[in-house]
């Protein structure tokens, strides 16, 4: 890091890469509350199919909560020098991440069972949407996940600065789509519920 960059980053408190990815957090949030808020707009002028919900979103979702803590478990090993728990956990974040763009990939095919696809109505439209561009932002977590097993299994154990901004970011990202994910949901069922 130079000089310039360690002025800044003391001086700030947050580090330039973080706020990096915070503000364009920001935005993922901005694209997103754009869609719900024509959901709900799309949804009053008429013409709305309803359907249930499949199951399967509310175990992906509990999937992705359970991810979430396995990467916090993950980080708290890697700072206590609990190297098999840092490993293993951040595997099983990976694996649970799989599972969750599986179920994903599942309910939607359910929803193709019960006659809603893609085109057929906004209803489903949107949740495709919805869902296929949150989908899309796990898809870059898991990439996020894998580049810190690489780093994990290949490269020696070491709390160094450089790798521990790496595995926050990589949480802080993680635990954001995990929460908009929450949102999601919640947003659709309670639409459903309306």
């Amino acid at each position: 890091m130079s000089t310039l960059e360690n002025t800044v980053y003391s001086r700030n408190k947050i580090h330039p890469q973080k706020f990096a990815l915070l503000v364009s957090c920001a935005s993922v949030v901005m694209l997103f509350a754009a869609l719900t808020s024509a959901y709900v707009v799309r949804q009053a002028a008429g013409n709305w199919l309803e359907f249930p919900m499949p199951v399967l979103f509310l175990y992906s979702t509990l999937t992705l909560i359970v991810s979430s803590f396995t990467l916090h478990f993950s980080y708290k090993g890697f700072l206590a020098g609990n190297v098999k728990l840092y490993k293993y956990l951040l595997l099983l974040t990976f694996v649970l991440g799989i599972l969750f763009i599986y179920l994903q990939y599942q309910g939607w095919m359910a929803l193709v069972a019960m006659g809603v696809e893609l085109g057929t109505n906004p209803s489903g439209s949107f949740l495709y949407v919805l869902s296929g561009l949150h989908a899309a932002h796990i898809l870059g977590g898991l990439a996020a996940v894998f580049v810190a097993i690489l780093h994990a299994f290949i490269l020696p154990y070491e709390v160094s600065a450089k790798r521990k901004l790496r595995f926050e970011m990589t949480q802080i990202y993680w635990h954001f789509v995990d929460v908009l994910w929450i949102y999601l949901i919640v947003f659709l069922w309670l639409q459903q519920q309306s």
